[in-house]
């Protein structure tokens, strides 16, 4: 949790002003959570990067082979500024005072925004945000360049006409419905969400025992704390039958854990699973 400690601003040193994202390219960056530290890894240079959070290197991570030897550092104010970052990159890091904590002490920061928009053409979508990332990195042409291959990976999907359904789990026994991203991703590989209910919620069980899902997206996190809890709905026998289906398509969490181009991974995956 970043701490408002003025004093802690004197006596790091932070210096009191520098160039706002986009207007010159940083090279002391310090990125504070996973869903920035992917950006950061894929965008900047790496002479560019200072740290980046303590995630960005795990095995969950989808650029964690990028991060291999970058410094980490703390979401914590004190850590952070110490270092005299010219631009700190977050999406969630340091909590929800960390933006305008940092800019008060002369710091620019690029925030990573959210969006359920694979790609319609609207402001709201990954192209854009990768955009505005790639721009407040002064990688303007790097993010274009990955705008074209996202785009055309997307545009190789076959659009489907069979209508078949697929629904999203997670290790923990949770699924997602019209709204959000992971409903977007299924329309991009050309299938129909089997959850009809927007927003997240617990797997339908009542539906299950007389309808069933044609694909199974099972999100995969490859960490303890995510496996099924004994109250999981997971556990429950109409579950287990449906995972033990041969139509079942493993995602990668790393897949959708931000919105990013790495969903393409996910699109691609769920729309060749479809095929069989």
């Amino acid at each position: 949790m970043i701490l408002l400690v003025l004093t802690g601003l004197a006596a790091c040193g932070v210096p009191t002003q520098t160039q706002a994202p986009g207007t010159a390219r940083p090279m002391r960056i310090v990125s504070l959570d996973y869903c920035a530290d992917q950006y950061v890894l894929k965008l900047a240079d790496r002479e560019q990067i200072l740290a980046i959070s303590p995630d960005g290197d795990k095995e969950f991570s989808y650029m964690h082979e990028a991060a291999e030897d970058v410094p980490t550092v703390r979401p914590i104010a004190e850590d952070v500024l110490v270092l005299k970052p010219d631009l700190v990159v977050r999406a969630y890091g340091g909590g929800p005072n960390a933006e305008a904590f940092f800019e008060r002490a002369g710091i620019p920061v690029l925030t990573v925004g959210w969006t359920s928009n694979v790609d319609d053409g609207e402001v709201g979508s990954i192209p854009a945000l990768i955009q505005h990332m790639a721009d407040g990195l002064g990688q303007s042409e790097r993010g274009r360049q990955l705008i074209a291959e996202f785009r055309t990976r997307l545009a190789a999907i076959s659009k489907r006409t069979d209508h078949k359904s697929a629904l999203y789990v997670t290790p923990g026994g949770v699924t997602s419905g019209p709204g959000s991203m992971v409903d977007e991703m299924l329309k991009a590989a050309g299938l129909q969400n089997f959850e009809e209910a927007p927003g997240w919620r617990d797997i339908p069980l009542e539906k299950l025992a007389y309808e069933q899902p044609d694909i199974i997206a099972a999100a995969v996190f490859r960490r303890f704390e995510n496996q099924p809890g004994s109250w999981s709905p997971m556990n429950h026998p109409m579950a287990r039958h449906q995972l033990e289906r041969q139509n079942v398509v493993q995602l990668e969490g790393a897949w959708t854990a931000c919105s990013g181009w790495f969903i393409m991974d996910a699109i691609e995956a769920l729309a060749k699973g479809g095929e069989e």
